[in-house]
């Protein structure tokens, strides 16, 4: 496993959700000082920086691509509207989504085994089952 991107997905899943809930202005957001220093990962440290960078992509790409991630994820719900789902759910789905629809050099299975842990890290206890199923369904046609 690549330890600065999964802690780089760590950092666009918490700056996703800190959007989706208008706390914060996108470019406050992508500067990272909100986490700068925190378990001793900063923005100074070059093993962290590759981290940062592989993060601000990830948030910026979901954001700019956000109507049709969206769309996507929606499709690919069963008896649910995006809005209903938590906050936590969305973020995770709609960063993964970005993956798996223009991130094609990281193989499905690694993002979706990465989403996994996020929402079992950070979601309810069935989250990961929940997110399992719909990234699955979105890699069939993605």
């Amino acid at each position: 496993m690549n330890i600065g991107r999964r802690r780089g997905r760590i950092l666009a899943f918490q700056a996703l959700c800190a959007w989706d809930a208008g706390a914060s202005v996108l470019d406050d957001l992508l500067t990272f000082s909100w986490r700068n220093g925190e378990d001793g990962f900063s923005t100074e440290n070059s093993g962290s920086g590759n981290a940062y960078l592989f993060s601000k992509i990830m948030v910026l790409g979901t954001i700019e691509n956000i109507e049709e991630i969206d769309r996507c994820i929606q499709s690919n719900l069963d008896n649910w509207s995006l809005e209903r789902l938590n906050s936590v759910d969305r973020a995770i789905l709609r960063l993964s989504a970005y993956s798996l629809l223009y991130q094609k050099d990281i193989p499905a299975p690694v993002i979706i085994d990465e989403a996994i842990n996020l929402a079992k890290e950070f979601g309810t206890d069935d989250s990961y089952k929940f997110v399992n199923a719909v990234l699955d369904s979105i890699k069939k046609t993605a």
